[in-house]
């Protein structure tokens, strides 16, 4: 695979060094022009060999310089409809050139050891995958941030990342998005696998968003938006602004000063220029923490109306109930990952199905009762009159459950199913990791 020296720019003809074999072609260029110069001022011979110093030196920027390919129709019809693109009008093209080869996930994997397979996942949803992550590891010196880790998220999904402080979620967002490297282990992003080489182009293709906004308070809303547009060298300013700040309802405010807004105004700015690049993948990170309700609710339906148009989502949080609400998938991580899937099937797979029941007054002889129906493994008493009775059909068995508390002279004040909640799930995991750590 030939070296990746050179990015080629978006705008016009040239290209600007990215590595330091760049940046050293560049200057000994630029060293001998001014040599050229120097010693053959006056001579006709002198225009010659500048001009001739200066072919060589594109010659070598473009064969070792990397492009920028731009999402083809075969691309489009790939990902889910109605992407943010598509619901807006794109914000603009990539470079027409032709991509630069890219390592591929086989490539890492023979660069990186693997290690054994970890977590529980259910119910994986079907379609493209957005990011895949294999047996991945991070350690700072002694310490570990995550230990082989190995999920996927597929396109339009929104998945829940969560686990308690210092789990290492932060820390795999950084990684990536190619802030950092890994350890060992092998990912991708967007099809592209992830490491140093191919950094610039998985940049390009995600977006951001950190747990604080890290806005220039002393700038308008709009003025934000430019300066990280520049930034990012894309074309179409106006445009992309306006439709970035229409998808957030923002539009109204696009003069106000960001130290004005409420910290649920600032996390839309923040959303709005997430979504400048027109992104395949958005990062949030803790994109809620702080906000009073209402705030929480606006981000919520943000997410919601991303998801809408196929936007994938990889969204860390620890409000458990937005996680419950808002992803198609969770994953809880714990330096190790403890388990993936649906609430659903993670409630399913914790916890005994059941149904509670209530009566007027408490039961003189519960065990003679319950130990006569069919379908019931066991039962315990939850408060006075209210039971839990572990079944694994509660439809089938709440019949007969009935039957049998009238046979027996009971008032039925209420029977249901018992419903855990993700927290519950939670808190069940973390606290077997605590159990073992104590």
């Amino acid at each position: 695979m030939k070296p990746q020296w050179f990015v080629r720019r978006r705008i016009g003809v040239g290209v600007r060094p990215i590595t330091w074999q760049g940046w050293a072609t560049s200057g000994g260029a630029v060293a001998l022009i001014v040599v050229a110069l120097v010693v053959l001022h006056g001579h006709a011979v002198a225009n010659v060999l500048v001009v001739a110093i200066a072919v060589a030196y594109l010659g070598v920027a473009y064969a070792t310089g990397g492009a920028h390919r731009p999402a083809t129709q075969s691309d489009l019809d790939e990902r889910l409809p109605e992407t943010f693109a598509e619901q807006s009008g794109r914000f603009g093209s990539r470079d027409g050139e032709p991509a630069a080869p890219r390592l591929t996930v086989t490539d890492i994997h023979e660069r990186l050891a693997p290690a054994a397979s970890t977590g529980d996942t259910l119910a994986t949803p079907t379609g493209p995958l957005a990011i895949d992550v294999r047996h991945l590891t991070k350690k700072f010196g002694e310490r570990t941030a995550f230990n082989d880790v190995s999920f996927d998220v597929r396109q339009g999904e929104v998945f829940g990342f969560l686990g308690p402080n210092g789990a290492g979620k932060t820390t795999m967002v950084r990684t990536l998005s190619t802030l950092i490297q890994a350890t060992s282990g092998s990912a991708s992003v967007a099809g592209i696998a992830v490491c140093e080489e191919n950094g610039v182009e998985i940049r390009q293709r995600i977006s951001v968003m950190p747990e604080v906004p890290g806005l220039y308070s002393r700038l308008s809303v709009n003025d934000n938006l430019e300066f990280f547009v520049g930034l990012y060298a894309l074309g179409d300013a106006k445009g992309r602004i306006a439709r970035a700040l229409h998808a957030v309802n923002l539009s109204t405010r696009s003069n106000d000063l960001c130290a004005s807004l409420s910290k649920g105004l600032r996390q839309r700015v923040s959303i709005a220029r997430a979504l400048l690049s027109d992104p395949e993948i958005i990062f949030l990170d803790e994109p809620t923490s702080g906000l009073d309700p209402v705030a929480t609710r606006e981000v919520s339906e943000l997410i919601e109306g991303l998801r809408s148009r196929g936007v994938t989502i990889f969204l860390t949080t620890h409000r458990l109930e937005e996680a419950e609400h808002l992803c198609d998938r969770v994953a809880i991580l714990n330096t190790t990952l403890r388990i993936v899937g649906r609430t659903s099937d993670l409630r399913q797979q914790l916890f005994q199905r059941s149904l509670l029941v209530a009566t007027l007054r408490p039961l003189d002889h519960p065990e003679m009762v319950f130990a006569s129906i069919v379908g019931v493994d066991s039962w315990k008493t939850t408060a006075e009159a209210s039971y839990e009775l572990m079944t694994p059909d509660p439809r089938a068995a709440a019949p007969e459950i009935v039957r049998a508390l009238v046979h027996a002279g009971a008032d039925v004040v209420s029977i249901a199913e018992s419903q855990h909640s993700l927290e519950d799930v939670y808190l069940q995991l973390v606290g077997e990791d605590a159990e073992v750590a104590s």
